[in-house]
């Protein structure tokens, strides 16, 4: 099972103290949070993609690109990647040109976004999100399949004999996660390509987020790709780690009390209480998530929100080395114990994805048409 960091990339001032880290800081904090991840043996980094103040993230292929120079291990990822607001044709030049040069050590998450103003501002309809991620992400999939692309549909120009330049590495597209907090749509999106599903529940109680990943496990299965418990799912998460329960609260509330994301709404208490926002000990966090499985069944990747909220580098840095000595070790140990023989364990990489291809097996699950599998769905 994957277990990794994803960032946001907010600035923020530290409550503590008033200061404010300066673009440039918050951008080499988020490089070092990256290389930190690799040195404590975590499986994966991401970082989102924001166009609007306090987040600087703008441009994930860049930095990943970066990060991958300086690291030799560790898969990167997004958290995500636009799929409304970005050309389709653009996301498939900039990933496949970032998977050849990170020698195939990266997938991606694609997400609709939920900023307003960002959709004008690159010329889109926010009323349009979820038709625009279905049309886009099908044309992003051709991009990736075929050579020559006749393409027309509602959102952008025709393509008349496009070809993605470079190509994807060995002709292995990027594994994608679809990733939604509260639509279905996307879940069926991600069901019927057989792709992952990523569940951000950072913000949601376990009955939602049990439901989010139902509707995809029972639409992967009806769509033909294998068995309901074995759909590929992630999940985020947030920890705050400390010798103690008491010592932990204490140190975190104030950033807590002034998140951008969730700040100045429930008390810490009542968040912890209704999402799996955990601040406490080690073994608080391990025991915390072992029961996301006991919500949504085995899954394959797990990510934790640890650095937001102006959280101090030199913190941020401290938890990933408690997160990777002293949570991860366990987590694997009991995740692995607990998991059938028949459900993956990792999520599919590129290596998974060549090694298939070079034996003559079809990368392609099978599908059944929409029109069965809306059949099948009336009659669950």
């Amino acid at each position: 099972m994957q277990f990794g960091v994803f960032t946001i990339g907010d600035v923020t001032a530290d409550p503590t103290n008033g200061t404010t880290p300066t673009e440039k800081q918050r951008i080499d904090a988020m490089t070092q949070i990256a290389l930190k991840a690799e040195e404590v043996g975590l499986d994966v980094f991401a970082t989102g993609q924001h166009h609007n103040p306090p987040f600087v993230p703008s441009s994930p292929t860049t930095h990943l690109a970066y990060i991958g120079a300086k690291t030799s291990r560790i898969p990167l990822s997004t958290s995500t990647t636009l799929i409304t607001t970005t050309d389709p044709v653009r996301l498939s030049e900039d990933y496949s040109f970032l998977q050849n040069l990170v020698d195939g050590r990266m997938d991606l998450m694609l997400g609709r976004g939920n900023t307003g103003p960002v959709y004008p501002w690159f010329g889109k309809d926010i009323r349009k999100g979820i038709p625009l991620a279905v049309e886009h992400y099908h044309l992003l999939r051709r991009l990736w399949r075929e050579q020559n692309v006749n393409w027309e549909g509602t959102f952008r120009t025709p393509l008349h004999g496009f070809t993605t330049t470079p190509a994807p590495l060995e002709g292995v597209p990027p594994f994608v996660w679809h990733a939604s907090i509260r639509s279905p749509q996307i879940s069926e999106q991600a069901a019927y390509y057989g792709d992952g599903f990523f569940h951000n529940n950072i913000f949601w109680n376990k009955e939602h987020t049990a439901k989010m990943v139902g509707i995809y496990r029972r639409r992967f299965a009806a769509y033909g790709h294998g068995g309901a418990d074995q759909a590929i799912v992630g999940l985020g998460g947030q920890v705050y780690i400390a010798d103690s329960e008491e010592q932990a609260k204490r140190e975190f509330r104030p950033y807590f009390d002034n998140a951008p994301v969730y700040g100045h709404g429930p008390s810490l208490e009542e968040f912890t209480d209704i999402t799996p926002l955990t601040v406490g000990t080690p073994e608080m966090v391990i025991e915390r998530t072992m029961q996301f499985a006991d919500w949504v069944g085995d899954y394959q990747r797990q990510l934790f929100l640890i650095d937001h909220a102006g959280l101090p580098l030199e913190v941020v840095l401290r938890q990933i080395e408690r997160l990777g000595s002293e949570v991860v070790p366990e987590l694997r140990r009991r995740m692995e114990a607990r998991r059938p023989g028949h459900v993956p364990s990792d999520p599919p990489t590129f290596a998974s994805l060549a090694r298939a291809k070079r034996d003559g097996k079809n990368l392609a699950h099978f599908r059944v048409s929409p029109g069965e599998a809306q059949e099948q769905s009336e009659h669950e």
